[in-house]
């Protein structure tokens, strides 16, 4: 995996979020714009893990809590589908969360409830796991 591969990739997945948003436009839930995403990432061919549980890990037990993943894409993006009036900072908190357990480089969060998904509708974040990778 590089970072030409990484952004390409996030490009094809916020693609398929802005054809959903101007078919639906916003005001609907979150449950009706993933099952959409998964629609759309499987005709675009992008595979995917959905609703991923991720146990959490504190000093080498398993906490009984699982969290889960909206998406995880082709095993290096995180993707957290929204439906809120902003983008708030437990939801940029819990992507960082998701991303560092399962390691991915990049996560997006994607607010379909916004005028424009490519301007204010989406937010993409990069942790550790990004620096060493390759252009």
């Amino acid at each position: 995996m590089t970072k030409t591969y990484l952004r390409e990739l996030t490009y094809n997945v916020l693609g398929a979020a802005i054809e959903i948003h101007k078919a639906l436009g916003p005001g609907l839930l979150e449950s009706v714009y993933q099952e959409c995403m998964k629609h759309e990432l499987l005709l675009r061919q992008i595979s995917f893990q959905t609703e991923l549980s991720m146990p959490v890990r504190y000093k080498d037990i398993n906490v009984a809590t699982y969290l889960r993943c909206d998406l995880f894409i082709e095993g290096c993006l995180t993707v957290e589908i929204k439906a809120s009036k902003t983008i708030e900072p437990i939801f940029e908190a819990q992507i960082l969360t998701y991303m560092k357990l399962l390691e991915a480089p990049q996560g997006i969060i994607i607010n379909f409830n916004s005028v424009n998904i490519f301007n204010e509708g989406q937010k993409t974040f990069v942790n550790d796991f990004y620096r060493p990778l390759e252009e």
